[in-house]
């Protein structure tokens, strides 16, 4: 939040993964950044995995934090299998170590800072190839819910689904417009065609794609962390003027907050 007021922000949505985060109302005095409710939830399409953000979502939605426990639940599944085929080469403690985080919902990455740690890998790139991407020795593949089950639990808790990143895909351009057609059908409602570092030929041709569709823009910086020097709060290219009619902002949703 503090961050977010040296830069300026006005709105700030905090998205973490099939979590949400809910900051105490002291917040909203001490700083005059407007909180927006959100969470990024992991979907399965195909043999990929998807994000979706849910923008301006009721916090309390039961349907909504019964599918985020699940979520969760799978994450924890996942990371004690890959601790299983660790184990098998000799790297041990990845348990003990995410213990000792406390984290609520538990991903690659964390994995990613234990390797690294421990010594088994120099940096996040390598942890990924070695171990924890598809042909790493302990890859562990993702059962996520479906882009279907997700916008639905987004749409009831009130939100506004956002298919977030979608030029960080492994797709071909035909391949990105059949998933942005499958995510619509689902029901989706917008898609991200702004974020850190994003090319600009990749900005231009996710705006045609979601103005060709019907489909709401959105954007979002993908801030994580301060040593993330490739992003920080507020840092992405701004919509363009012929997009900007179709911005998040002028959802009936987004009015309503």
């Amino acid at each position: 939040m503090q961050r977010a007021e040296e830069l300026q922000i006005s709105h700030l949505s905090i998205t973490d993964h099939d979590h949400i985060t809910v900051l105490d109302n002291s917040f909203s005095k001490l700083y005059s950044v407007k909180l927006i409710p959100g969470v990024e939830i992991s979907c399965q399409w195909k043999e990929l995995e998807i994000h979706v953000v849910g923008i301006g979502i009721d916090a309390q939605n039961e349907t909504l934090q019964l599918l985020l426990k699940e979520q969760r639940a799978v994450r924890k599944n996942r990371i004690s299998d890959i601790a299983k085929l660790l184990k098998k080469h000799d790297i041990i403690g990845l348990p003990k170590y995410m213990q000792s985080l406390e984290c609520i919902s538990m991903t690659r990455s964390h994995v990613s800072h234990f390797l690294i740690s421990s010594g088994k890998s120099k940096n996040h790139s390598q942890a990924f190839s070695k171990y924890l991407g598809k042909k790493g020795r302990a890859f562990v593949p993702s059962n996520w819910m479906s882009l279907a089950q997700t916008n639905k639990a987004i749409a009831e808790a009130g939100g506004i689904s956002v298919l977030a990143h979608p030029g960080r895909y492994a797709l071909n351009k035909r391949a990105l417009g059949d998933l942005i057609d499958a995510f619509k059908k689902a029901g989706g409602l917008a898609i991200e065609t702004s974020y850190g570092n994003i090319n600009p030929t990749v900005q231009k041709n996710l705006e045609t794609m979601a103005l060709d569709r019907n489909l709401y823009v959105s954007a979002g910086s993908d801030f994580h962390s301060r040593d993330a020097h490739w992003t920080d709060l507020g840092k992405f290219p701004a919509i363009t003027t012929r997009a900007k009619q179709s911005a998040i902002w002028n959802h009936p949703r987004w009015l309503a907050l």
